[in-house]
């Protein structure tokens, strides 16, 4: 039978099947993060140990503190998830890049960076957004706390096998126009569950053009369609990234991985089970206006109005965003005043996001009005960036310089903006709540951001 590339993946890893449409998956990389740290305790208690430490990394990033100088979290709780974290690390023999160690970083960063994710992989985590690994043509998702005691346990994971979708991204971006804008603009065209049930491979001349972090970008956000995982074909470019890196293959074991790896592409007749288009030639910057991602428009468009959706549980939705971001249907978003940026994030903190929005920054300065954050992704990311000159531009600009960590995109350290402060910010998810209690997020690219930061408010980075 002709296989897609999930499908070739799944089956590589299938250990049995347990039911009609479950199987039994082997565990290829487990990444672990400080918020389920307090799960080993657990795990003691039910008689279990760490089947395969030296297949489990971990790193703290949710809950540290990306305050300049910082040694650990801001708050007695945040260290406690931490100190734990390092026991269990100890105890089991699980690799640990810990607070300041120059691996330390944000788990969907540091993974590729470090060549722990690599093509035909499984690769799980519990955090939502794992499907960032795809990028390199790994198959991962994020795993609840069950799952990851199961996995830590055995090895293994039960799943029913997800459809398969192709979305099929043609053309060349305009100036301007970055690939969370590509993905924002997909998220907005088939909706926040237009995914769901299914595996997403990303396909197309578009992507085929895209440099490997920008294909990161736009598999972090398919857990954003409520789709499984979203993964790329690899190809040249993806070896080429992962040759080298320190959890690599070498040697015979490279040349032979390579070989695997360039095996892994959707056979030419493989059938999906829903085919989706984007053309981007026309493609403008995007942001979001509501309290949901698919909440997006065009920087030129206006916003939305409710009784514009058939659906009514759809326009409910809408006008409790507009009434929480504080919005009014039919007016342009651009132009609105904004109290804080956030460029940051596993979905725009990696050395590629800090050129393009250092690019837009130099020269310039941010506006009085606004207080500006720029959150490396990983230590690697930062001390690059710092060799670059790019700390400078952005501390010139008026920008706090951080320590690397998941900070402003969810607050779990504590770092959150003030209720009803709005926010353009680089992450992922712009929830009622997301960056604090009644805060109000739009989510953006890099030198979205930065305009936004520059103007003291929501404007077209083209602008400028």
């Amino acid at each position: 039978m002709k296989q897609t590339l999930f499908d070739k993946v799944w089956d590589a890893h299938r250990i049995r099947s347990l039911a009609p449409g479950v199987d039994l998956l082997a565990v290829d990389r487990h990444l672990y993060i400080d918020l389920h740290a307090l799960l080993f305790a657990d795990l003691e208690k039910l008689g279990r140990g760490v089947r395969n430490p030296e297949m489990t990394f971990a790193v703290p990033d949710h809950v540290v503190s990306s305050a300049p100088g910082r040694t650990g979290g801001n708050a007695e709780w945040s260290e406690r998830y931490i100190s734990a974290l390092r026991r269990a690390a100890k105890k089991y023999g699980i690799r640990l890049f810990d607070v300041n160690d120059d691996g330390q970083g944000i788990v969907h960063v540091i993974g590729p960076e470090l060549g722990l994710t690599q093509p035909g992989i499984l690769l799980l985590c519990g955090d939502s957004h794992t499907s960032t690994h795809g990028g390199l043509g790994a198959l991962s998702w994020g795993i609840g706390a069950s799952e990851v005691m199961h996995v830590l346990a055995t090895q293994t994971i039960v799943q029913r096998r997800p459809k398969r979708m192709r979305v099929n991204i043609e053309g060349r971006l305009p100036a301007g126009v970055e690939p969370k804008d590509v993905i924002l603009r997909l998220i907005g065209q088939i909706g926040a569950a237009g995914g769901t049930g299914y595996a997403i491979e990303y396909a197309g001349s578009a992507m085929q053009r895209m440099e490997i972090e920008g294909r990161l970008t736009i598999c972090n956000l398919s857990i954003e369609l409520g789709a499984k995982t979203g993964m790329v074909a690899p190809d040249d470019k993806a070896i080429e990234f992962v040759r080298g890196r320190p959890f690599a293959p070498n040697g015979k074991d490279w040349d032979r991985a390579v070989g695997e790896w360039r095996s892994l592409t959707s056979d030419p007749d493989a059938t999906f089970d829903r085919e989706v288009d984007l053309d981007v030639m026309k493609l403008v910057p995007q942001i979001t206006w509501g309290t949901s991602p698919q909440d997006v428009i065009g920087i030129d468009e206006m916003i939305p109005h409710p009784d514009a959706a058939a659906d009514p549980d759809r326009k409910r939705a809408m006008q409790a965003g507009l009434d929480y971001m504080g919005l009014q249907a039919g007016r342009p978003l651009a132009g609105t005043p904004i109290d804080w940026v956030f460029i940051g994030s596993c979905t725009n903190s990696r050395i590629s996001d800090l050129r393009s929005a250092a690019a837009v920054a130099k020269g310039r300065k941010v506006s009085p009005k606004v207080k500006a954050w720029v959150v490396p992704g990983s230590k690697s990311v930062k001390r690059q960036a710092e060799a670059e000159g790019l700390d400078k531009i952005f501390l010139q600009a008026g920008f706090e310089w951080r320590e690397p960590g998941c900070s402003l995109c969810v607050g779990a350290n504590g770092e959150t903006l003030g209720d009803g402060e709005r926010s353009v910010s680089t992450s992922n998810r712009n929830f009622v709540g997301r960056q604090g209690p009644g805060a109000r997020t739009h989510l953006a690219s890099p030198p979205m951001a930065v305009a936004a930061a520059i103007a003291g408010r929501i404007t077209d980075v083209r602008t400028l």
